[in-house]
């Protein structure tokens, strides 16, 4: 029987090396080049990504009388890399697309350390004495984690160096496989049983963390933006920077909390999050870009002396 706990494991891993692998046959060493001439708008993302995400994520879940599975599912979150989505989205905005490329490839590598650290630092402030139950080993997260995503975006990497006609065909045959991939995967874990791998989550479930995580969703990309305006990187990196917090690969999230830590309710907020959380981003990222440029037009017909 293909639907099983393992099965549906093996398939998050190897959508998850997939995604991966995408997002390294499309990146090319002039825009790494690029990057790292001007590598304010890069570091600033980071740090909205690895700092101010996971510490906004802690701070609502103080607020919120939700349970300690359930926070240590959001936290867990918004401590993954974004995804291909978050590329797709920056692409549509007019972002910086090869800014959101790179953010989410050094983010991915950066995740070798922060999710083993993190993750286990979030359950011991969240579930306290219950933590002992759950527990994500370092090296053991290092090497998993560094096989299904870090690995892979290398070889992408390198097939787009070396054979770039293979790279070519590749990426619109892995835009179509991807999102079939991810909706089996998140169909399977919303419908099944947990028996087979699922959660079975309830409508009233889905309804209950709705809110934390669109708030968590808003937060999150909030503090990105300003924190982009703060050290003056330039509307299109701020966009893009809003779109990369706001979108986090949330197959990742199932990898973590299922697969490594063997906790379907923790799969939980994961799965909601990722029900909602490319249309809210869309919208939030419409709305600052609509904004900004009624703002600049409007100072354009005063003459202000501000506009650049």
């Amino acid at each position: 029987m293909f639907a099983s706990i393992e099965n549906i494991d093996i398939l998050v891993n190897v959508t998850l090396a997939l995604i991966t692998f995408s997002l390294g046959i499309t990146l090319t060493k002039h825009e790494f080049s690029n990057l790292f001439l001007n590598p304010k708008s890069l570091t600033i993302g980071l740090f909205s990504q690895i700092i101010l995400l996971p510490l906004s994520a802690v701070l609502i879940m103080q607020f919120l009388d939700l349970d300690p599975v359930l926070k240590v599912g959001f936290f867990i979150i918004t401590i993954c890399p974004s995804g291909i989505s978050s590329n797709l989205l920056s692409f549509l905005m007019n972002g910086n697309t090869a800014l959101s490329i790179s953010m989410s490839v050094f983010n991915a590598v950066i995740t070798l350390i922060t999710v083993p650290i993190f993750t286990n630092l979030a359950l011991d402030f969240f579930m306290h004495e219950n933590a002992i139950k759950f527990r994500l080993p370092f090296w053991e997260t290092f090497l998993t984690i560094f096989f299904i995503t870090v690995l892979p975006t290398i070889i992408g990497v390198m097939v787009r160096a070396k054979f770039k006609n293979i790279a070519k065909r590749a990426r619109p045959i892995l835009r179509y496989i991807l999102p079939l991939l991810l909706f089996f995967i998140f169909s399977v874990k919303i419908f099944a049983n947990k028996d087979i791998g699922g959660t079975k989550l309830e409508g009233s479930e889905f309804l209950y963390m709705m809110a934390p995580g669109l708030l968590i969703n808003f937060v999150g990309m909030f503090f990105g933006y300003i924190a982009g305006s703060l050290v003056n990187v330039n509307f299109r990196n701020r966009l893009t920077i809003l779109i990369e917090v706001g979108l986090q690969n949330t197959a990742m999230a199932l990898l973590i909390a299922g697969t490594l830590l063997d906790s379907s309710e923790m799969e939980k907020p994961a799965l909601v999050y990722a029900a909602f959380s490319f249309f809210s981003t869309f919208g939030f990222a419409w709305m600052f870009k609509y904004s900004y440029y009624r703002w600049k037009k409007w100072l354009k017909k005063l003459k202000s002396p501000f506009v650049r």
